[in-house]
Protein backbone atom coordinates (compact mmCIF):
# COMPACT_ATOMS: atom_id res chain seq x y z
CA UNK A 1 0.00 0.00 0.00
CA UNK A 2 2.84 2.61 1.23
CA UNK A 3 4.27 1.43 -2.54
CA UNK A 4 1.55 2.37 -4.55
CA UNK A 5 1.02 5.60 -2.55
CA UNK A 6 4.71 6.65 -2.87
CA UNK A 7 4.13 5.78 -6.77
CA UNK A 8 1.09 7.98 -7.12
CA UNK A 9 2.65 10.65 -5.31
CA UNK A 10 5.41 10.85 -7.39
CA UNK A 11 3.26 10.66 -10.60
CA UNK A 12 1.53 12.94 -9.56
CA UNK A 13 4.35 15.73 -9.01
CA UNK A 14 5.85 14.62 -12.05
CA UNK A 15 3.08 15.67 -14.17
CA UNK A 16 2.49 19.19 -12.00
CA UNK A 17 6.17 19.93 -12.55
CA UNK A 18 5.73 19.31 -16.83
CA UNK A 19 2.47 21.36 -16.56
CA UNK A 20 2.59 24.53 -14.22
CA UNK A 21 4.87 27.00 -15.96
CA UNK A 22 2.63 26.03 -19.12
CA UNK A 23 -0.56 26.51 -17.04
CA UNK A 24 0.42 30.20 -15.69
CA UNK A 25 1.31 31.04 -18.97
CA UNK A 26 -1.95 29.81 -19.78
CA UNK A 27 -3.70 32.39 -17.36
CA UNK A 28 -1.95 35.00 -17.32
CA UNK A 29 -2.58 35.51 -21.32
CA UNK A 30 -6.45 35.08 -20.45
CA UNK A 31 -5.85 37.83 -17.72
CA UNK A 32 -4.31 40.18 -19.84
CA UNK A 33 -7.01 39.57 -23.19
CA UNK A 34 -9.49 40.53 -20.88
CA UNK A 35 -8.67 44.04 -20.51
CA UNK A 36 -6.27 44.34 -23.47
CA UNK A 37 -8.43 43.05 -26.41
CA UNK A 38 -9.84 46.13 -27.79
CA UNK A 39 -13.81 45.25 -28.51
CA UNK A 40 -13.99 47.14 -32.13
CA UNK A 41 -11.30 44.71 -33.24
CA UNK A 42 -13.12 42.10 -32.05
CA UNK A 43 -16.31 43.12 -33.79
CA UNK A 44 -14.64 43.74 -36.95
CA UNK A 45 -12.99 40.38 -37.42
CA UNK A 46 -15.43 37.68 -35.15
CA UNK A 47 -18.86 39.68 -35.99
CA UNK A 48 -18.92 40.41 -39.91
CA UNK A 49 -18.86 37.83 -42.32
CA UNK A 50 -20.73 34.46 -42.24
CA UNK A 51 -17.48 32.48 -42.94
CA UNK A 52 -14.29 34.29 -42.47
CA UNK A 53 -14.77 35.11 -38.86
CA UNK A 54 -15.17 31.26 -38.66
CA UNK A 55 -11.63 30.67 -39.75
CA UNK A 56 -10.33 34.32 -38.08
CA UNK A 57 -11.69 32.32 -34.65
CA UNK A 58 -10.49 29.21 -35.19
CA UNK A 59 -7.10 30.63 -36.00
CA UNK A 60 -6.91 32.81 -33.18
CA UNK A 61 -7.95 29.93 -30.68
CA UNK A 62 -5.49 27.67 -31.87
CA UNK A 63 -1.73 29.46 -30.23
CA UNK A 64 -3.68 30.62 -26.70
CA UNK A 65 -2.90 28.31 -23.83
CA UNK A 66 -6.89 28.19 -22.46
CA UNK A 67 -8.09 24.94 -21.31
CA UNK A 68 -11.40 23.75 -21.41
CA UNK A 69 -12.89 26.24 -18.40
CA UNK A 70 -10.07 28.80 -18.64
CA UNK A 71 -11.25 29.63 -22.67
CA UNK A 72 -15.37 29.94 -21.37
CA UNK A 73 -14.49 33.80 -20.05
CA UNK A 74 -12.53 34.43 -22.88
CA UNK A 75 -15.16 33.20 -25.48
CA UNK A 76 -18.61 35.02 -23.31
CA UNK A 77 -16.66 38.35 -23.59
CA UNK A 78 -15.90 37.78 -27.38
CA UNK A 79 -19.65 36.77 -27.54
CA UNK A 80 -20.62 39.98 -25.81
CA UNK A 81 -17.94 41.95 -27.53
CA UNK A 82 -19.90 41.00 -31.35
CA UNK A 83 -18.51 37.67 -32.10
CA UNK A 84 -21.17 35.83 -33.85
CA UNK A 85 -21.90 32.14 -32.52
CA UNK A 86 -20.23 30.54 -34.91
CA UNK A 87 -17.05 32.54 -34.05
CA UNK A 88 -17.79 31.58 -30.79
CA UNK A 89 -18.12 27.99 -31.59
CA UNK A 90 -14.63 27.54 -33.41
CA UNK A 91 -13.12 29.67 -30.78
CA UNK A 92 -14.35 27.50 -27.79
CA UNK A 93 -13.16 24.54 -29.75
CA UNK A 94 -9.69 25.52 -31.29
CA UNK A 95 -8.88 27.46 -27.77
CA UNK A 96 -8.86 24.36 -25.65
CA UNK A 97 -7.58 21.42 -27.87
CA UNK A 98 -4.15 23.13 -28.81
CA UNK A 99 -1.88 26.11 -27.69
CA UNK A 100 1.57 27.34 -28.08
CA UNK A 101 2.53 25.21 -24.72
CA UNK A 102 0.77 21.80 -25.66
CA UNK A 103 2.41 22.34 -28.67
CA UNK A 104 5.82 22.56 -27.31
CA UNK A 105 5.04 19.96 -24.66
CA UNK A 106 3.55 17.48 -27.45
CA UNK A 107 7.01 17.96 -29.52
CA UNK A 108 8.65 17.29 -26.06
CA UNK A 109 6.98 14.30 -24.84
CA UNK A 110 4.90 12.88 -27.74
CA UNK A 111 7.04 13.29 -31.59
CA UNK A 112 6.97 15.34 -34.62
CA UNK A 113 3.87 13.71 -36.13
CA UNK A 114 1.42 13.93 -33.13
CA UNK A 115 2.85 17.60 -32.45
CA UNK A 116 1.43 18.66 -35.85
CA UNK A 117 -1.66 16.88 -36.35
CA UNK A 118 -3.02 17.87 -32.86
CA UNK A 119 -3.33 21.46 -33.25
CA UNK A 120 -3.82 20.39 -37.32
CA UNK A 121 -7.25 18.38 -36.03
CA UNK A 122 -8.19 21.17 -33.59
CA UNK A 123 -8.03 24.12 -36.38
CA UNK A 124 -10.22 21.61 -38.68
CA UNK A 125 -12.67 20.40 -36.34
CA UNK A 126 -13.28 24.04 -35.11
CA UNK A 127 -13.90 25.76 -38.65
CA UNK A 128 -16.32 22.62 -39.08
CA UNK A 129 -18.67 23.23 -36.03
CA UNK A 130 -18.49 27.19 -36.90
CA UNK A 131 -19.80 26.82 -40.10
CA UNK A 132 -22.25 24.52 -39.43
CA UNK A 133 -23.27 26.86 -36.63
CA UNK A 134 -23.39 29.70 -38.89
CA UNK A 135 -25.12 27.81 -41.97
CA UNK A 136 -27.85 26.95 -39.38
CA UNK A 137 -28.61 29.45 -37.10
CA UNK A 138 -27.09 32.53 -38.74
CA UNK A 139 -29.23 35.83 -38.09
CA UNK A 140 -27.45 38.56 -39.83
CA UNK A 141 -29.24 41.42 -37.65
CA UNK A 142 -28.87 40.11 -34.37
CA UNK A 143 -25.34 39.66 -33.86
CA UNK A 144 -23.40 42.84 -35.41
CA UNK A 145 -23.46 45.25 -32.82
CA UNK A 146 -21.15 44.81 -30.16
CA UNK A 147 -22.46 45.02 -26.66
CA UNK A 148 -21.11 47.91 -24.17
CA UNK A 149 -18.30 47.27 -22.20
CA UNK A 150 -17.16 48.49 -18.92
CA UNK A 151 -13.94 49.40 -17.85
CA UNK A 152 -12.44 46.01 -17.27
CA UNK A 153 -9.69 47.57 -15.02
CA UNK A 154 -11.12 49.65 -12.34
CA UNK A 155 -14.73 49.85 -13.64
CA UNK A 156 -14.38 53.88 -14.24
CA UNK A 157 -16.45 53.74 -16.80
CA UNK A 158 -19.74 52.31 -18.11
CA UNK A 159 -19.29 51.71 -21.60
CA UNK A 160 -22.06 53.70 -22.67
CA UNK A 161 -21.78 57.06 -21.11
CA UNK A 162 -17.58 56.77 -21.72
CA UNK A 163 -17.72 55.41 -25.33
CA UNK A 164 -14.15 53.38 -25.86
CA UNK A 165 -12.33 55.80 -28.31
CA UNK A 166 -12.87 57.98 -25.02
CA UNK A 167 -12.13 55.58 -22.56
CA UNK A 168 -8.78 54.19 -24.48
CA UNK A 169 -7.05 57.30 -23.02
CA UNK A 170 -8.11 57.15 -19.33
CA UNK A 171 -5.32 53.68 -18.57
CA UNK A 172 -1.61 53.25 -19.59
CA UNK A 173 -0.60 49.97 -20.31
CA UNK A 174 1.07 49.52 -17.28
CA UNK A 175 -2.01 49.70 -15.00
CA UNK A 176 -3.81 47.28 -18.06
CA UNK A 177 -1.05 44.68 -17.37
CA UNK A 178 -1.79 44.73 -13.65
CA UNK A 179 -5.12 44.38 -13.70
CA UNK A 180 -4.80 41.97 -16.42
CA UNK A 181 -2.13 39.61 -14.13
CA UNK A 182 -4.64 40.30 -11.07
CA UNK A 183 -7.68 38.80 -12.64
CA UNK A 184 -5.49 36.14 -14.15
CA UNK A 185 -3.91 34.95 -10.62
CA UNK A 186 -7.15 35.78 -8.96
CA UNK A 187 -10.17 34.66 -10.98
CA UNK A 188 -9.32 32.31 -13.56
CA UNK A 189 -6.86 30.34 -11.66
CA UNK A 190 -9.31 30.38 -8.91
CA UNK A 191 -12.22 29.11 -11.18
CA UNK A 192 -10.57 26.32 -12.68
CA UNK A 193 -8.20 25.30 -9.54
CA UNK A 194 -10.36 22.27 -8.17
CA UNK A 195 -10.81 20.42 -11.40
CA UNK A 196 -7.29 20.69 -12.50
CA UNK A 197 -6.22 19.20 -9.27
CA UNK A 198 -8.90 16.68 -10.26
CA UNK A 199 -7.41 16.40 -13.56
CA UNK A 200 -3.67 15.17 -12.28
CA UNK A 201 -5.44 13.25 -9.45
CA UNK A 202 -7.10 11.10 -12.14
CA UNK A 203 -3.77 10.99 -14.13
CA UNK A 204 -1.66 10.10 -11.28
CA UNK A 205 -4.37 7.10 -10.77
CA UNK A 206 -4.10 5.99 -14.23
CA UNK A 207 -0.70 5.70 -14.61
CA UNK A 208 -0.33 3.89 -11.09
CA UNK A 209 -3.27 0.92 -11.18
CA UNK A 210 -4.17 0.88 -14.64
CA UNK A 211 -2.32 -2.20 -16.32
CA UNK A 212 -0.24 -2.05 -19.38
CA UNK A 213 -2.13 -5.34 -20.72
CA UNK A 214 -5.67 -4.08 -20.17
CA UNK A 215 -4.24 -0.99 -22.65
CA UNK A 216 -3.26 -2.68 -24.92
CA UNK A 217 -6.12 -5.01 -25.17
CA UNK A 218 -8.92 -2.41 -25.09
CA UNK A 219 -7.55 0.52 -26.79
CA UNK A 220 -4.83 -0.93 -28.96
CA UNK A 221 -6.59 0.78 -31.78
CA UNK A 222 -9.60 0.54 -34.56
CA UNK A 223 -12.86 2.40 -33.65
CA UNK A 224 -13.96 0.51 -30.13
CA UNK A 225 -10.81 1.70 -28.82
CA UNK A 226 -11.52 5.58 -30.61
CA UNK A 227 -15.27 5.25 -28.54
CA UNK A 228 -13.74 4.26 -25.46
CA UNK A 229 -11.74 7.44 -24.96
CA UNK A 230 -14.72 9.65 -26.35
CA UNK A 231 -16.41 8.15 -23.22
CA UNK A 232 -13.88 8.55 -21.07
CA UNK A 233 -12.37 11.95 -22.81
CA UNK A 234 -16.36 14.29 -22.68
CA UNK A 235 -16.90 14.31 -19.28
CA UNK A 236 -13.28 14.43 -17.81
CA UNK A 237 -11.83 17.90 -17.48
CA UNK A 238 -7.84 18.10 -18.32
CA UNK A 239 -5.77 20.64 -19.71
CA UNK A 240 -4.20 20.35 -22.93
CA UNK A 241 -0.89 20.52 -21.23
CA UNK A 242 -1.90 18.84 -18.50
CA UNK A 243 -3.14 16.05 -21.13
CA UNK A 244 -0.19 15.39 -23.05
CA UNK A 245 1.88 13.46 -20.36
CA UNK A 246 -1.10 11.30 -19.69
CA UNK A 247 -1.60 10.48 -23.27
CA UNK A 248 1.93 9.91 -23.51
CA UNK A 249 2.19 6.93 -20.68
CA UNK A 250 -1.58 6.00 -22.30
CA UNK A 251 0.77 5.63 -25.65
CA UNK A 252 3.89 3.64 -23.77
CA UNK A 253 1.28 1.25 -21.80
CA UNK A 254 -0.12 0.21 -25.21
CA UNK A 255 -2.76 2.60 -26.39
CA UNK A 256 -2.72 3.24 -30.09
CA UNK A 257 -1.61 6.95 -30.86
CA UNK A 258 -5.34 7.89 -32.75
CA UNK A 259 -6.95 6.58 -29.42
CA UNK A 260 -4.56 9.00 -27.41
CA UNK A 261 -5.19 12.00 -30.27
CA UNK A 262 -9.23 11.16 -29.15
CA UNK A 263 -8.52 11.77 -25.79
CA UNK A 264 -6.45 14.93 -26.30
CA UNK A 265 -8.59 16.58 -28.54
CA UNK A 266 -12.24 16.01 -26.63
CA UNK A 267 -10.57 15.93 -22.93
CA UNK A 268 -9.28 19.53 -23.04
CA UNK A 269 -12.31 20.78 -24.93
CA UNK A 270 -15.44 19.30 -23.22
CA UNK A 271 -16.29 18.59 -19.29
CA UNK A 272 -19.54 18.52 -17.28
CA UNK A 273 -19.33 22.09 -16.57
CA UNK A 274 -18.31 23.75 -19.55
CA UNK A 275 -21.07 21.88 -21.08
CA UNK A 276 -24.21 23.16 -19.32
CA UNK A 277 -22.29 26.71 -19.21
CA UNK A 278 -22.34 26.68 -23.42
CA UNK A 279 -25.98 25.48 -23.04
CA UNK A 280 -26.38 29.06 -21.43
CA UNK A 281 -24.10 30.58 -23.38
CA UNK A 282 -25.01 29.22 -26.89
CA UNK A 283 -27.97 27.10 -26.43
CA UNK A 284 -29.24 23.60 -26.66
CA UNK A 285 -29.05 23.12 -30.60
CA UNK A 286 -25.56 25.25 -30.58
CA UNK A 287 -23.89 22.74 -28.04
CA UNK A 288 -25.41 19.68 -29.86
CA UNK A 289 -23.62 21.23 -32.85
CA UNK A 290 -20.40 21.48 -31.17
CA UNK A 291 -20.46 18.09 -29.23
CA UNK A 292 -21.74 16.10 -31.71
CA UNK A 293 -18.69 17.78 -34.53
CA UNK A 294 -16.13 17.41 -32.35
CA UNK A 295 -16.31 13.47 -31.46
CA UNK A 296 -16.89 12.88 -34.98
CA UNK A 297 -14.12 14.50 -35.67
CA UNK A 298 -11.93 13.51 -33.15
CA UNK A 299 -12.47 9.61 -34.22
CA UNK A 300 -12.14 10.45 -37.89
CA UNK A 301 -8.49 12.34 -36.84
CA UNK A 302 -7.81 9.42 -34.51
CA UNK A 303 -8.51 6.43 -37.46
CA UNK A 304 -6.38 8.51 -39.53
CA UNK A 305 -3.78 8.94 -37.38
CA UNK A 306 -2.91 5.25 -36.47
CA UNK A 307 -3.28 4.55 -40.49
CA UNK A 308 -0.63 7.04 -41.06
CA UNK A 309 1.51 4.98 -38.32
CA UNK A 310 0.46 1.96 -40.07
CA UNK A 311 1.73 2.73 -43.47
CA UNK A 312 5.12 4.42 -42.49
CA UNK A 313 5.25 2.06 -40.45
CA UNK A 314 6.56 4.06 -37.31
CA UNK A 315 6.70 2.10 -33.54
CA UNK A 316 4.86 5.01 -30.93
CA UNK A 317 6.63 3.54 -28.33
CA UNK A 318 9.65 3.92 -30.11
CA UNK A 319 9.59 7.39 -31.01
CA UNK A 320 7.49 8.93 -27.96
CA UNK A 321 9.78 11.02 -25.94
CA UNK A 322 12.42 11.79 -28.21
CA UNK A 323 12.26 15.42 -28.08
CA UNK A 324 13.47 15.65 -23.91
CA UNK A 325 12.90 18.00 -22.03
CA UNK A 326 12.08 21.22 -23.17
CA UNK A 327 12.43 23.32 -19.77
CA UNK A 328 15.61 23.39 -17.03
CA UNK A 329 14.17 21.48 -13.93
CA UNK A 330 15.25 24.92 -11.53
CA UNK A 331 12.09 26.61 -13.55
CA UNK A 332 9.76 23.72 -13.57
CA UNK A 333 10.59 23.69 -10.19
CA UNK A 334 10.01 27.23 -9.23
CA UNK A 335 6.46 27.13 -11.78
CA UNK A 336 5.31 24.42 -9.76
CA UNK A 337 5.90 26.05 -6.58
CA UNK A 338 4.21 29.23 -7.79
CA UNK A 339 1.34 27.27 -8.82
CA UNK A 340 1.14 25.48 -5.10
CA UNK A 341 0.87 28.71 -3.40
CA UNK A 342 -1.72 30.29 -5.81
CA UNK A 343 -3.22 27.29 -4.95
CA UNK A 344 -3.91 27.40 -1.44
CA UNK A 345 -6.86 30.11 -1.58
CA UNK A 346 -9.15 28.63 -3.81
CA UNK A 347 -8.53 24.83 -3.26
CA UNK A 348 -9.11 25.72 0.68
CA UNK A 349 -12.00 28.03 -0.31
CA UNK A 350 -13.51 24.89 -2.62
CA UNK A 351 -12.93 21.92 0.56
CA UNK A 352 -14.89 24.71 2.55
CA UNK A 353 -17.33 24.52 0.20
CA UNK A 354 -17.68 20.90 0.47
CA UNK A 355 -17.44 20.29 3.93
CA UNK A 356 -20.57 22.97 5.03
CA UNK A 357 -23.82 22.24 5.36
CA UNK A 358 -25.91 24.28 2.83
CA UNK A 359 -28.54 26.66 4.99
CA UNK A 360 -31.93 25.99 3.71
CA UNK A 361 -33.73 28.61 1.34
CA UNK A 362 -30.22 29.84 0.73
CA UNK A 363 -28.49 29.51 -2.15
CA UNK A 364 -25.05 27.61 -2.71
CA UNK A 365 -22.73 29.39 -4.95
CA UNK A 366 -20.24 27.34 -6.97
CA UNK A 367 -16.07 28.47 -6.99
CA UNK A 368 -13.64 26.40 -8.79
CA UNK A 369 -16.49 23.96 -9.95
CA UNK A 370 -17.16 23.18 -6.07
CA UNK A 371 -19.83 24.13 -3.56
CA UNK A 372 -18.81 26.81 -1.31
CA UNK A 373 -19.88 28.66 2.30
CA UNK A 374 -23.09 31.18 1.16
CA UNK A 375 -21.74 34.57 0.62
CA UNK A 376 -23.98 35.44 4.13
CA UNK A 377 -22.53 32.92 6.43
CA UNK A 378 -18.74 32.81 5.36
CA UNK A 379 -18.18 34.56 8.70
CA UNK A 380 -20.35 32.62 11.09
CA UNK A 381 -18.91 29.79 13.59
Amino acid sequence: MLELFTTFAGEFWQILLESSFYILAGITIAGLLRVILNPDTVFRHLGQGRYRSVVKAALLGVPLPLCSCGVLPAAAALHRQGANKGATTAFLISTPESGVDSIAVSYALLDPLMTVVRPLAALLTAISAGLVENLLFWRQGAEVVPAAQPCLVDGCCDGVDCPPDRHAHHHGLAEKLLAGIRFAYREVWGDIAGWFTIGLILAALITTLVPDEWMATFLGGGLGSMLVMLVVGIPLYICATASTPIAAALIMKGVSPGAALVFLLVGPATNITSLTVLIGMLGKASTAIYLSILSLSAVAFGLAVDEIYRILEISPRAVIGEAGELLPEPLKLAAALVLVVLSVRPLGRALRGLLAKPHSGEPVVYMSGFPTIPAGKKNEK
